[in-house]
């Protein structure tokens, strides 16, 4: 592997577990990504009905992976009735997450599973690192939210779902393995103000942006974060070197070709978010 990447301490983050290989933000997925030997999990998480913080990509069950309890397909017409915050977790838990398969992956392995607690999830994690002597990883959490959301699939208040994840996540792993990251800004902004008045612990804060611009980003945020995560179609190298210059680490998501990979390592990047870390590996020496 490139010899600067190690050099860079690269970030290499399994996209919700392992996407492309095993069923995504499930307990499976992110113990196979930590035997592929990542440096970070990313997961994304939701509240439900009774203020369980549950990892979860969407706030409702997708089609494309989940069966009802009854093992029937979850259908388009379903998804917008099962909306995670208006489920309590014993329900949600009843809704498989894997044996289906999802048909966008095709090599991801089929299995009987379910969306977890993050409470669960690190648990798991963290008691798989030791039993196996493996290195401590980071966990990237992002808070999925949607200011047009607020109140119908998530909490009213971007306090209330902050302070439930950050609830779950302090007593459970040290600030400096946390990287809390979120496409909604308000969040972010709430994350800053509360370390900046000692009420929460200091962790890593990730900008996540699809097609904005670096100033614009920052401008709108009103700060700087640790990290600016766009996606990596959309990323130069002269975004890279302005967030460098500005202090500020980049890692672009989901990168999951090999040839891709090496043009954001030879742009500069920090890290790689991708959903086959499998192929972090493949990554040919310069």
């Amino acid at each position: 592997m490139n010899s600067l990447v190690n050099a860079q301490n690269f970030d290499f983050e399994g996209h919700r577990g392992c996407r492309g290989l095993m069923p995504e933000n499930t307990i499976p997925a992110f113990k196979k990504a930590l035997d592929l030997g990542v440096t970070t999990l990313e997961l994304d998480v939701c509240i439900s009905k009774d203020h369980q913080v549950v990892v979860s990509h969407e706030p409702y069950m997708n089609m494309l992976f989940c069966s009802k309890p009854d093992g029937s397909p979850v259908t388009k017409a379903d998804e917008q009735r099962l909306n995670l915050y208006q489920m309590n977790y014993d329900e949600i838990k009843r809704y498989d997450s894997g044996i289906r398969g999802n048909i966008l992956f095709p090599e991801q392995q089929k299995m009987a599973t379910y969306k977890p607690l993050l409470k669960d999830m690190i648990a798991e994690c963290e008691a798989y690192i030791k039993a196996n002597k493996l290195k401590p990883v980071k966990y990237n959490i992002e808070i999925k939210s949607e200011e047009k959301e607020y109140g119908i699939s998530q909490p009213q208040t971007v306090k209330e779902f902050s302070d439930l994840v950050y609830k779950e996540i302090i007593n459970q792993i040290p600030p400096e393995r946390i990287i809390l990251q979120s496409f909604d800004f308000n969040v972010l902004k709430y994350w800053k103000l509360q370390i900046d008045t000692k009420k929460y612990k200091r962790v890593i804060l990730s900008a996540l942006v699809e097609n904005e611009m670096v100033d614009p980003s920052l401008e709108k945020l009103g700060f700087n974060p640790d990290i600016f995560s766009p996606y990596y179609k959309n990323l130069i190298q002269r975004r890279v070197e302005m967030c460098h210059a500005k202090g500020i680490k980049v890692v672009p998501w989901t990168v999951n070709n090999v040839e891709d990979m090496e043009k954001m390592i030879a742009i500069g990047v920090d890290g790689i978010i991708s959903d086959y870390p499998d192929r972090f590996k493949k990554i040919s020496k310069k």
